[in-house]
């Protein structure tokens, strides 16, 4: 038997989003005959996602770039890895000789956290550019989660995470798990585990101004107007502490400032919310009520409490009421993993920092920065404002944030006047067609992989390593080799000639790779082997040992050791979240509920996500996109009625940034006076090579987004409650209102 006709199987945690599934690829030479899921993973236990298909098609798919290429005046030509890295070190340092460590950016994309090398080495690269021009996803997605982590546990990558498995009521706030497989909260077959929480008596309650795919299987669907959860919260939590009696508490002796929060909430009594959220004040006593008396609960809310105008106060709020009830580091209740990884808890080396706000602010805002990064609201500003300090060269990593990042159109103006730019990315897109050069890295399927973030958000503690299953082609380059060599390059032109210090350490590192710097993670971690040859316990080699992965069992209590707070105190009333309530009092005054939506009124914006989506770099997979249009304007049909809009009809949608041309798709799901758009579509820029994802063009939902919406404390972008008009395609412009 020839060797392209040797059948084998390989195991391997999916990367291409948050659930990490297990999978059985079959493989007959070197061809993938089937993916489906791996029964024996103990944590996915055989489920699958259909984006879990597009492993084979991603490594196949003939768009994907191999070599580096160079833009010249005449279009793309390949160039070599030596030409290509030189070439990319030698003008980002003239760059900085030039103008300053400050006028090199770097942006960091969401792929990057799926990938062990880049979660190991990026960093690196990013420290040794010294520029406080940093950006990143982070802030277009969960850094009100990580602030809120950093004030009140000490770190930024402390999360609570909903004891899914255990909990008896689960409280959703613009989440839904059915169509991300979670977020900051790693729940493979979500679908399951949400039936289990009603199969055992228990509750699915979910609370958002659109009846999503999980609302639709929830006991209660509440609808909410978009950017008021925060005086939701300030209702609920209301009640907990001031309309109840007191509750004991089994981490008392390790509260700091539950006073100070019930003092705060008194204002906020259910029928001040039920002014500005819709929500009526009775509906808001019955679930404080039926989650005071649940046996476990849990509050979870995500991108739709996040990315709007109070998201850093929504985050704060949901923790207060976990803790106000009981249900910090309980069953059942929100929990801290203990991964075999630990970049919380383990030695510094290994981990990711603390946290940090402030120590800088953006040059043309003044927004500051957190961990390190600025707000990516800010990046454009920052290329096209002129002044010491502007951006004048960018490396990407990974990310697209001509579609991901508002006002999108803005960023594309600033992206072409950079004098360099470098993208490693394997694909020509939306903003890697802007780059002088483009890196790109091996296939996902020729890298091995371990998922060092997720294990921390995951609903239950497990370990697993997935091998690379092809080798790479003679002269790839796998991303971390791309960022090690570019960081090398760049400290010998900083130094002006080589370091034998740095070469060394240079040489080391590529040696070692991801892989052994993962092993020394997992020895050192507390599940590990440590260095002793006699004592049990986790180390690269015995997750080779166990491909199907291993299981750590359930979430435990862990406080107060797993506390990074200097006094080992859970802090409930930080200054840097509780003052942004003056903000919220300003915006949403007590006397006052916002008028009805008329037809001339502004509609409010919302996001969505689709099971099959993830942000916008899987639109290049036909069994991603195929099927029925998924770019879509949601309205409710009221709104359409007024407006002299039908189902598949074209609307102009129009904001303070930008207009869109859109289809319109009639539904109840949808609340009167908001209209929603999917994340991560635009493929109409031309000069991109991704033809699948230009035949499912759609629109940018980021071409209406607004820059100038952040929330205030953390800088994060408030996509969602964007005010927008709309009219019929055929209607002209002045027969609607011009945009707010």
């Amino acid at each position: 038997m020839s060797a392209t006709d040797t059948s084998r199987v390989h195991f391997r945690t999916c990367n291409l989003c948050e659930a990490m599934c297990g999978l059985r690829i079959e493989l007959k030479g070197e061809r993938i005959t089937s993916i489906r899921g791996d029964e024996e993973d103990p944590f996915s236990r055989g489920h699958v996602c259909p984006k879990a298909l597009a492993l084979k098609d991603l490594h196949e798919d003939p768009d994907r770039l191999r070599h580096p290429m160079r833009r010249t005046a005449t279009g793309w030509e390949q160039v070599s890895w030596e030409e290509a890295l030189d070439e990319a070190a030698r003008k980002l340092h003239s760059v900085q000789k030039t103008y300053g460590n400050d006028a090199v950016a770097s942006y960091l994309g969401n792929p990057n956290v799926h990938n062990l090398g880049n979660m190991v080495f990026a960093p690196m690269l990013v420290r040794t550019l010294r520029s406080r021009n940093r950006f990143s996803a982070t802030s277009v997605d969960q850094l009100p989660h990580h602030l809120v982590a950093y004030a009140m546990f000490g770190h930024q990558l402390l999360l609570p995470i909903p004891d899914l498995d255990h909990t008896r009521l689960l409280l959703v706030l613009g989440a839904n798990p059915l169509a991300s497989n979670g977020s900051l909260m790693t729940a493979p077959d979500i679908r399951a585990r949400l039936r289990a929480i009603q199969e055992r008596g228990g509750k699915l309650i979910v609370v958002d101004p659109r009846r999503t795919e999980t609302a639709a299987i929830a006991d209660t669907h509440v609808f909410i107007r978009p950017g008021t959860d925060a005086l939701l919260l300030l209702a609920l939590v209301h009640v907990v502490l001031v309309e109840e009696p007191p509750r004991p508490h089994h981490l008392s002796t390790r509260l700091e400032g539950l006073e100070t929060v019930r003092e705060l909430v008194r204002d906020f009594p259910p029928e001040r919310a039920a002014r500005h959220t819709g929500v009526p004040a009775e509906v808001v006593r019955t679930l404080a009520r039926d989650f005071i008396a649940s046996e476990s609960a849990v509050c979870y809310g995500r991108m739709g409490l996040s990315t709007q105008p109070f998201g850093t106060l929504c985050q704060w709020l949901i923790n207060v009421l976990n803790i106000a009830t009981g249900n910090l580091d309980r069953r059942g209740g929100a929990m801290f993993t203990q991964p075999a990884f630990d970049i919380v808890g383990g030695p510094r080396a290994m981990g990711l920092g603390r946290g940090s706000l402030g120590r800088w602010k953006s040059r043309v805002r003044g927004l500051p920065e957190f961990g390190g990064e600025l707000p990516s609201a800010v990046m454009a500003e920052e290329m096209l404002t002129p002044g010491e300090g502007r951006i004048h060269a960018l490396i990407t990593l990974a990310g697209n944030p001509v579609l991901s990042t508002p006002n999108g159109a803005q960023l594309e103006r600033a992206l072409a006047g950079l004098d360099f730019m470098v993208s490693l990315d394997p694909y020509l897109n939306e903003t890697t067609r802007h780059a002088h050069l483009i890196l790109p890295p091996v296939s996902p399927l020729e890298r091995g992989h371990y998922d060092v973030a997720f294990h921390v958000l995951a609903v239950r503690n497990t370990a697993k390593y997935s091998p690379p299953l092809f080798q790479p082609a003679p002269g790839a380059h796998a991303d971390w080799e791309t960022t090690l060599e570019l960081q090398h390059r760049l400290q010998n032109l900083r130094r002006g000639r080589p370091s034998l210090r740095q070469t060394l350490l240079h040489q080391t590192l590529r040696r070692m790779g991801p892989e052994r710097l993962l092993d020394l993670g997992l020895r050192l971690g507390p599940h590990g082997a440590r260095f002793n040859p006699l004592r049990k316990g986790l180390s690269l080699s015995a997750l080779r040992e166990s491909p199907h992965g291993i299981d750590l069992g359930p979430l435990q209590p862990c406080l107060p050791g797993r506390l990074q707070t200097k006094d080992r105190r859970v802090h409930l009333a930080p200054e840097v979240l509780t003052a942004d309530l003056r903000r919220l009092r300003d915006t949403f005054p007590e006397h006052s509920a916002p008028e009805p939506v008329a037809g001339d009124e502004p509609l409010l914006l919302i996001g969505r996500r689709h099971l099959r989506d993830n942000n916008s770099w899987m639109h290049n997979v036909q069994g991603l996109v195929k099927g029925k249009p998924r770019c879509t304007l949601m309205m409710h049909p009221e709104d359409a009625s007024k407006l002299g809009l039908a189902e598949g009809m074209n609307a102009v949608v129009t904001s303070r940034v930008g207009e869109v041309t859109v289809p319109v798709a009639v539904t109840g799901d949808i609340m009167p006076g908001v209209v929603s758009l999917p994340h991560g579509y635009g493929h109409r820029r031309q000069g991109t090579g991704q033809r699948i994802a230009a035949e499912h063009a759609g629109i940018s939902t980021n071409d209406l987004t607004d820059e100038l919406a952040v929330d205030a404390p953390s800088g994060n972008a408030a996509f969602n409650g964007t005010p927008v008009r709309v009219r019929p395609a055929e209607a002209p412009p002045e027969a609607s209102t011009p945009a707010a």
